[in-house]
This record gives C-alpha cells, sequence and structure tokens, in this order.
C-alpha cells in the first residue's frame, strides 16, 4: 500500500500515530467545550468582557471553572476584554499667574468647634447616563458633609448650590468669621 501511495512505510506509522491522537482527552475535550462558551460570551458583550467577567457569566450558568483557566483559554484563543478607560478628567486647571491664597488656619483644619472651617471638593463621576460632577461641602470638625450638588458642568453655580444648602443644613445662621493669628 505504501509503495502504491508513494510513501515511505515509516511516514505511514507517524501518520497512523498521530491519527491514534487526534482523539482528545477528557481535558482537552473540556477546554475545547469551555473555549467554544468563552467566545460566545466574549461575542454576546460585544468583545468587552475579560476573564472576570466571562468567568462569572460562566459560574450563572452552572460552570465550575477558575478565572486563570478563562484568561489562559482566552490567551490561547487570542481574545482580550476592553480595558476601562484611563481618561482623567482635568477638575483643577491651575492658573500660573494666580496669587496664591493666606492660610488661614495653617493646614489645622480641626479648630475644636463646629462651623470654624468648611472645605469643599469637586469630583467627576461616570454614569450610565453620561458624565456628572459632584461638589460637596465638609464641616472639618464633626467630619460631616453639610451640603452637596450635582450636575453636568463645573461652573460657580454648581459650588453655591452646595453652599446654600450647608448654610440651611446649619440654620442659615453660618456668618464668615475671620480668623485672627
Amino acid at each position: 500500500m505504501a509503495r502504491l501511495l508513494g510513501v515511505s512505510t515509516s511516514g505511514f506509522y507517524a501518520w497512523c500515530k498521530r491519527k491514534a491522537t487526534m482523539v482528545l482527552t477528557d481535558r482537552q475535550q473540556r477546554r475545547a467545550d469551555l473555549a467554544v462558551k468563552i467566545t460566545t460570551v466574549h461575542k454576546d458583550s460585544h468583545g468587552t468582557y475579560g476573564a472576570p467577567r466571562i468567568t462569572a457569566e460562566l459560574r450563572a450558568a452552572g460552570d465550575r471553572v477558575s478565572e486563570n483557566t478563562v484568561a489562559a483559554i482566552m490567551a490561547e484563543i487570542g481574545l482580550a476584554g476592553i480595558s476601562p478607560r484611563t481618561f482623567k478628567v482635568r477638575t483643577t486647571v491651575v492658573d500660573p499667574d494666580a496669587s496664591i491664597p493666606e492660610d488661614l488656619v495653617n493646614r489645622c483644619f480641626d479648630q475644636g468647634r463646629l462651623d470654624a472651617v468648611w472645605t469643599s471638593d469637586i469630583t467627576y463621576l461616570s454614569c450610565g447616563e453620561g458624565e456628572m460632577y459632584l461638589c460637596a461641602i465638609k464641616d472639618e470638625h464633626s467630619k460631616k458633609i453639610l451640603g452637596w450638588s450635582m450636575a453636568d458642568h463645573m461652573r460657580t453655580d454648581m459650588v453655591i448650590a452646595a453652599v446654600d444648602r450647608a448654610v440651611a443644613t446649619r440654620g442659615g445662621s453660618c456668618a464668615r468669621r475671620a480668623i485672627s493669628s
């Protein structure tokens, strides 16, 4: 037969051996099945899910699988999730010509009484509905948030609304006091 087909005898037996190894072991079959499931979940997520989310989906479907196995199979078949954005919103724009205000509390924010020092911060929030900004006013003695406001912009009216809420929280009786050294 080897002479008729024009192949060597050793080549024929090597082919027979390769053919016998084409049968998958149980482990290989499980990994092949997982590869199909992983590909399906990845495709259903429009290519965004990585190993942690795909593992959670498979576990929810009743498969017992580790995240490392999912990650290894994804690497073998060339799949990768989309990483979260590294985009950072700039909430502070430094003006090099601006004067630096005097530190009236000498970095000692807790003056031992309520309403002596209030601080504020604006932070960026990425929400399902879009991007938002949050401004909060905090009493540094009680550590309580006195007022806050949210908006889709970072204009002064958002800060003013937060300050107005803080003043209302304190009964509208907070007066600005100068701190003498």
